[in-house]
């Protein structure tokens, strides 16, 4: 259980909140490469930790990102041309650069009053399909973290952007809830469940495979200088081996979910507090197509993904889509893994009130999640550095694999030492 007062502190990220001074220490991805396709396309109104941007490509292909309120006169910039290098606001024809600087006033012609302006604007770049902006304190800029999928060859990586209307915490805890995996994804996890039979899914690209029935699995935390890493393991028929599935927790709201054949690097970015933008990027050593993740993730009906808008449009109005007939052979009525978390990070309300639950062994990580975040807050407070700031994640990854008893679980993943003895 959570009391109110730090559930508010952990879920409230707008401005002058301790969950958003948080937020703003870090880099955070704010829309995917594909949606700003080309030079000179249309601009992209952007929502950030309870704040508005506009996000744009220039002639030069060089990516901008500005207060979305224009400094003249506060027009919305996402409405305006862009051309010959810059932004322009509809109303006055002011321009502006990629970095803000003002290019053109014309209902102002003084060139000297032009140069004394400078738009607000924000460091952008882009990175592994996203694009990545930092809207704290300037002083406090963080080096540039980058994660493994970013060196991943192009027709080996997908970029899905989902925007979910919940709180960002919800998502998190659900991403990183192991026992979840063998129930509510029971059709992907345990295949035969309906016969009461286990066969692992041979799928090689599915993130809720599971190599073990076992439903209670014991987990093992150990925290890190990204945040924790957690392994749960898993009965097998050999009682001398176990199955384990390690998942990191990167602050602040980072996981990396194993598949046999690939890495599901998913962040659960706050639009504000009852809305978020799940960036799902999935990469391997093999070619990966869209087309067969958004399959995959349920996400190719519209019912239930607008793909021009990255939205979620599922909604209680239909009760998500849920097939009761369907519920005959498939455990949630449902399709797709992406579908079943977001559906039920929905139904627990657009921000969900944590005293009120009743928490078991199994959710040992969720706990830790929570602390960590309440740790990195107050330590925000304390004019300290919060825990995976500007750190090399390349080397940080998930994997589900068999355990020799006496084994230890933190050999499997070898690299993440040195995120432990950081």
């Amino acid at each position: 259980m959570l009391t109110h007062k730090d559930n508010e502190m952990i879920c409230r990220v707008g401005p002058g909140t301790p969950g958003g001074a948080l937020m703003r220490r870090f880099w955070h991805p704010v829309c995917t490469s594909a949606q700003l396709p080309h030079p000179d396309c249309a601009p992209l109104r952007v929502r950030l930790l309870g704040e508005n941007y506009v996000a744009f490509r220039d002639t030069d292909g060089n990516v901008g990102f500005l207060e979305e309120l224009c400094m003249h006169r506060g027009a919305s910039l996402a409405l305006g041309r862009v051309e010959e290098g810059g932004i322009r606001c509809l109303y006055h024809g002011w321009k502006f650069s990629a970095s803000g600087d003002v290019m053109e006033t014309p209902n102002h012609a003084d060139p000297k009053y032009a140069a004394r302006m400078k738009a607000p604007s924000f460091p952008a770049r882009e990175a592994g399909g996203i694009v990545w902006a930092y809207v704290g304190p300037k002083e406090l800029l963080p080096a540039f973290s980058r994660y493994a999928f970013m060196d991943a060859e192009p027709n080996h990586r997908v970029v899905l952007r989902i925007n979910v209307s919940c709180n960002y915490l919800q998502l998190v805890e659900g991403g990183e809830d192991s026992s979840h995996v063998g129930v509510l994804h029971t059709n992907m996890a345990r295949p035969g469940w309906k016969e009461n039979e286990f066969t692992p899914n041979p799928d090689v690209i599915n993130p809720a495979a599971l190599a073990s029935n076992d439903l209670e699995p014991a987990l093992k935390i150990e925290d890190t200088a990204f945040g924790f890493h957690y392994v749960a393991l898993r009965k097998t028929t050999d009682a001398k081996v176990r199955n384990a599935r390690v998942v990191p927790f990167i602050v602040p709201y980072g996981r990396i979910i194993p598949a046999p054949a690939f890495q599901f690097t998913v962040l659960e970015v706050p639009e504000d507090d009852t809305h978020t933008s799940t960036y799902i990027v999935v990469h391997g050593d093999v070619p990966v197509t869209e087309e067969k993740i958004v399959e995959l993730l349920g996400l190719n009906d519209p019912k239930y993904y607008d793909r021009k808008n990255c939205t979620f449009t599922a909604s209680w109005a239909d009760s998500f889509g849920q097939n009761r007939e369907l519920m005959k052979e498939n455990w949630t009525g449902l399709r797709g893994v992406e579908v079943e978390d977001a559906t039920i990070g929905l139904s627990q309300g657009p921000l969900y009130d944590r005293s009120r639950e009743h928490l078991v062994p199994a959710d040992q990580a969720v706990v830790r999640v929570r602390r960590v975040l309440l740790e990195s807050i107050k330590r925000v407070m304390e004019n300290q550095q919060p825990p995976a700031l500007g750190l090399d994640l390349r080397g940080v990854s998930a994997c589900d694999r068999e355990l020799e008893e006496g084994a230890a679980w933190q050999d499997l993943l070898p690299a993440h030492r040195q995120a432990i003895e950081a």
